[in-house]
């Protein structure tokens, strides 16, 4: 197995680092700089932000948030939500970003996978995935942070994605987000069968062992936001645990 990555996601609406159930009911956590700088020298290997209401208002608000975190937090930073164009990821590339992870966007015009990827290479463009459970063993992708469908099946969607040019996906089970009822291993194995890029576990994280049940599905990443957030455990305690059960961490 590759080495696996604890990835703290940060959800942000307007100035606040928030956090929700399902993408709902969203309650504010506090200053997602602090957070962020916090993980960082906790010794995360990467950190998410994501925009949550930016598909709404056709927009995204973190261009200050990730230049203010860019100074200061030196490992790789993925920015979400509100991205359209090639113009938002040039944004926030410039404000400090080394990835763009894009969901609504992609879905309506999926020609934004590949001109974003030719443009800055297939390693800038993560597909961000929202997935629901739609019957035993098929998931559907939703956008608008979990609102909308797209009639869209997950697994065949990130196929396409990849194939047209995406070179990491980031996979939220948004039935298990927030939930701490753990991730959901049958759609990461569903998806890390079919392609052979990236894939960050996000939603529904509860405690270390899924560590390695999600490294055995093929994951590369799980995306940790409640536990962090709430203080349930750590960036080393997750790794120190990660390494007692023989994954492949970076100490």
């Amino acid at each position: 197995m590759a080495r696996l990555r604890i990835i703290p996601r940060l959800d942000i609406k307007g100035p606040n680092l928030i956090k929700g159930i399902r993408l709902e009911g969203l309650r504010v956590v506090g200053d997602p700089h602090a957070f962020a700088l916090d993980y960082y020298r906790q010794g995360a290997d990467e950190l998410v932000f994501m925009d949550i209401v930016a598909s709404l208002y056709q927009r995204n608000n973190l261009s200050d948030i990730i230049s203010r975190a860019a100074n200061q937090v030196y490992i790789p930073i993925t920015v979400g939500g509100g991205i359209r164009s090639l113009d938002d990821v040039n944004t926030m590339l410039r404000s400090g970003a080394d990835k763009v992870a894009i969901n609504t966007a992609a879905i309506a015009r999926p020609a934004l996978i590949t001109e974003v990827s030719k443009r800055y290479g297939a390693q800038c463009m993560v597909l961000s995935v929202e997935a629901k459970k739609s019957g035993p063993g098929r998931w559907e992708a939703y956008t608008d942070n979990g609102r909308e469908h797209t009639g869209l099946d997950v697994v065949e969607w990130i196929v396409k994605a990849v194939d047209l040019g995406a070179g990491e996906v980031l996979l939220t089970a948004v039935d298990q987000e927030g939930t701490r009822k753990g991730l959901d291993i049958a759609l990461l194995r569903a998806v890390t069968s079919r392609v052979d890029v990236p894939v960050i576990a996000s939603g529904g994280f509860a405690e270390a062992v899924e560590l390695k049940t999600a490294a055995e599905a093929g994951a590369s990443g799980v995306a940790v936001a409640d536990a962090l957030h709430w203080k349930r455990t750590t960036v080393p305690a997750l790794k120190h645990q990660a390494a007692d059960m023989g994954l492949d961490v970076r100490l």
